[in-house]
């Protein structure tokens, strides 16, 4: 996104949000002066008051710093008294051109002078609300209706969900915190009369203050974008997870969509494929495969093996990906070369039952708990399922063979950014209540999956392993511990794999001697079918960036300069 076209974006935005607040302050002006100053008859036939709700505000969202992100806007319903009317044609008539409709049909709704009830419209845009108010025809009430108002538009998208026209809550934020937002209508406060009605006051939802950073989230859609173009991939994710508590800075996914034009929007396309759509890791499993080895003692950082390029288990051939033998080899050239046959050897020395309890205290093959709605567990075939064979645990070690969801991966890569302590994910920071009280949100403990030994020895395995095998993620003055990954796509029509598409990635943490950060990049199907070459350099980009942002210094300012 260009930086002229960003500050317009900006400047948009503020436009927007102030438009809001103004339309919000006149509205609640005119509905005093409509309901205390203008006189209104009292209903015939019935009761001497009509009870009523008055409409509650959701509650809004911002991100960390408080920037606006999602505000309320107005819309109206019209409906109609018919018993109060003198002249129902002539009342159907004015409101022709303000509803947009035949007055003949507005007659047919309110022509029986017996009706003590029609509703004409359930939301009417402001400026034909306020028309209708402005005519103040007998009979006719406008009562003001929020509406949500999404000022990133496309950006972040998928973490919002939206409200749709129903006042239901649909994917996201909006569905999974419904409940706080929504409020309670028709609760609390003075009950005021007003002839011929009777208001309830209500209950204002809460806001949802975020861990989202809306500077960061717009610098990863804008590297996420760039790099579907540069690599002609067909999607991508990027997250930016903070690991020592588990908050999520930034969530961007290629397609995505704008919550304020939810109703043109295809309904798959609202599904946010960093928590409901799973994939096959590939290589930047090994991560977790190496952990428990190192963690278990089943092996040591100079541990080695033979690689013969190529093993056979149970019929099916298993090579390397480059299909090469690299011999006498260590566990950090495994890392480094991103050879599979030495994370099946790992997975061999670990067995089974210690394998498979490490993937689960990972996090795989459950949700994670991330309060966004939609969120699916993955796959794990284990050894309690009849058909689970050592082939699948074979494959399982580096990447394949496994269902997970990008966030599945950024949680399990961030438990060795945080010392060996696994952290639910989360973007919701607190709640505020609408007397400005700040509500924490209960959540759980973090556990221990490997040792604070074991991640000091793998951080460092993995900085070497960059160093010398992953230099297109290299940041100068920094030291980074990451992976690549380059997976194979299951074919869902005639089984085995795809031949000509695969799934790149890269995940990293930086500073590795005190991570601030995880960020994993998913590029789908992109032309340039490695991770080193179309995840790695778009990692390096956003990983430099974030290090500046936070004001990270280079752990040496000689190699800074290089």
């Amino acid at each position: 996104m260009h930086p002229d076209r960003q500050e317009r974006g900006f400047q948009g935005r503020l436009l927007l949000l102030c438009a809001a607040i103004l339309g919000f302050t006149l509205i609640l002006i005119w509905r005093l002066f409509y309901w205390q100053v203008l006189p209104h008859e009292r209903l015939e036939g019935g009761a001497s008051y009509q009870e009523r709700e008055t409409s509650h505000m959701r509650g809004i969202v911002l991100d960390r710093e408080g920037n606006y992100l999602v505000l309320n806007t107005y819309k109206y319903e019209v409906t109609a008294a018919p018993n109060q009317m003198d002249d129902p044609e002539e009342v159907a008539r004015s409101l022709e051109g303000p509803l947009g409709r035949p007055w003949q049909e507005i007659l047919e709704m309110i022509g029986d002078r017996e009706k003590k009830y029609a509703r004409l419209a359930p939301l009417v845009s402001a400026q034909a609300g306020e028309a209708i108010a402005d005519l103040n025809p007998p009979g006719i009430m406008v009562e003001p209706k929020p509406q949500r108002i999404y000022l990133l538009g496309e950006v972040a998208g998928h973490l919002f969900g939206f409200v749709n026209l129903e006042d239901k809550a649909c994917y996201g934020l909006e569905e999974f915190h419904d409940e706080p937002l929504r409020g309670q209508p028709g609760s609390g406060g003075m009950e005021i009369i007003i002839e011929p009605r009777r208001f309830v006051p209500s209950q204002d939802g809460m806001n949802l203050a975020l861990t989202l950073d809306r500077n960061i989230q717009y610098r990863v859609e804008e590297e996420l974008e760039q790099a579907i173009l540069r690599y002609e991939a067909v999607g991508g994710t990027i997250l930016v997870v903070e690991p020592r508590s588990g908050a999520i800075l930034a969530m961007a996914n290629r397609p995505t969509y704008d919550p304020n034009d939810f109703a043109t929007t295809p309904l798959d396309l609202c599904v946010n494929p960093a928590i409901s759509y799973q994939y096959e890791p590939g290589s930047v499993l090994k991560i977790v495969t190496m952990a428990a080895g190192l963690d278990t003692g089943a092996i040591s950082r100079n541990s080695t093996y033979y690689d013969e390029g190529k093993i056979t288990i149970q019929g099916q051939l298993i090579e390397n990906w480059d299909r090469k033998a690299h011999g006498r080899t260590t566990m950090t050239e495994v890392l480094q070369h991103s050879l599979n046959l030495g994370a099946v050897y790992v997975a061999d020395r670990l067995g089974a039952e210690r394998f498979y309890e490490y993937l689960q205290s990972f996090g795989f093959g459950q949700p994670t708990g991330v309060d966004l709605a939609g969120e699916i567990g993955g796959v794990v075939r284990t050894p309690t399922v009849a058909a689970w064979s050592d082939l699948d645990m074979a494959t399982n070690a580096f990447g394949q063979g496994i269902a997970t969801t990008p966030l599945q991966v950024t949680a399990a890569v961030a438990v060795v950014a945080n010392g060996g302590v696994w952290k639910q994910p989360h973007i919701v920071d607190h709640l505020v209540a609408p007397d400005g009280t700040n509500i924490p949100i209960q959540r759980p403990e973090g556990r221990q999956v490997v040792s604070p030994q074991t991640t000091e020895v793998l951080t460092q395995m993995l900085v070497e392993a960059v160093e010398e095998g992953m230099k297109p993620a290299l940041v100068p003055g920094y030291q980074i511990a990451g992976k690549t990954g380059t997976a194979q796509i299951p074919d869902l029509e005639r089984g085995g794999y795809e031949t000509k598409a695969t799934i790149a990635s890269f995940v990293g943490y930086a500073p590795a001697d005190d991570p601030r950060f995880v960020i994993l990049v998913k590029m789908d199907r992109p032309k340039v079918q490695r991770g080193l070459e179309a995840a790695a350099p778009v990692f390096k980009t956003l990983a430099e960036w974030l290090l500046a942002y936070m004001e990270v210094p280079p752990y040496d300012a000689g190699v800074a300069s290089r």
